[in-house]
Parts: C-alpha cells; structure tokens; sequence
C-alpha cells in the first residue's frame, strides 16, 4: 500500500473509533452515573473501552502495514514514551507517601499519550 493511503486508512479508523469512545463516553456520563448500582451500571460505565480497543486495533492493523523503518521508529517513540511515564509515575508514588494528593490513573495516559507525541516530534525534527 502507498504511504499516503496507509496514512488515510489509519486516519479514519483512528478517527471513527475516537468518536465512537468520545459518544458513548457522554452517553455514560449523562445516563449511567444515575443508575442504581449493579453489574449493569458498571458495565455501562465501564463501555468507553469499546472505543479505546477499536483505537487499539487500529494502532496495531497501523504498525503492520507500515514499513520496516518506520515500525521500529514508532515502536522506539513508544518504548520511550512507555519508559518516561514508568519513571514518572514511580517518581510520583514517592510523592504521594510524602503528602502529595493521589492521582487519578487516568493521569498515566496522558503522560503516555503526551510523551509519545512529543518523543515522536522531536526525533522526527532530528532526523530532518
């Protein structure tokens, strides 16, 4: 597949799987905090996930299609990434034993998430 294509392909599939997260994730907040308490109103909460596997799936359908150079390069970008957030987070765990307010997990990602952007800009802007 030409790298234009791949590209478009991965967009859309990225793209529709975040708007799928990004509508059922209002859906859950508007209907399912008011739920009584169950397995049902976990797994209504809990439903989000559909779109951060599809985004997941379309990561990876991504790294296969992608040619050998850039594979190892996206794959370097998230290792590092990976590396970052783990030194940070385990940093922070110290912290939070020092007094520090305890942090959401959903923080870790968006380390994660950050990092890997910025990792991926500035070696893309280095190897130049």
């Amino acid at each position: 597949m030409h790298e234009k294509t791949i590209a478009r392909v991965y967009h859309r599939e990225l793209l529709g799987s975040l708007v799928l997260y990004a509508v059922i994730l209002v859906a859950t907040i508007k209907y399912g905090r008011g739920m009584p308490e169950g397995i049902v109103r976990t797994l209504v909460l809990a439903s989000p996930m559909i779109g951060f596997f599809l985004a997941t799936w379309a990561i990876a359908r991504h790294l296969k299609r992608m040619d050998e150079y850039l594979r190892q390069f996206t794959l370097e970008n998230i290792a590092i990434a990976a590396a970052v957030t783990m030194g940070l987070s385990f940093t922070y765990g110290f912290m939070e034993t020092a007094g520090y307010p305890l942090l959401s997990m959903f923080h870790v990602w968006m380390v994660m998430g950050a990092t890997w952007g910025i990792t991926g800009f500035v070696r893309a802007w280095m190897n130049r």
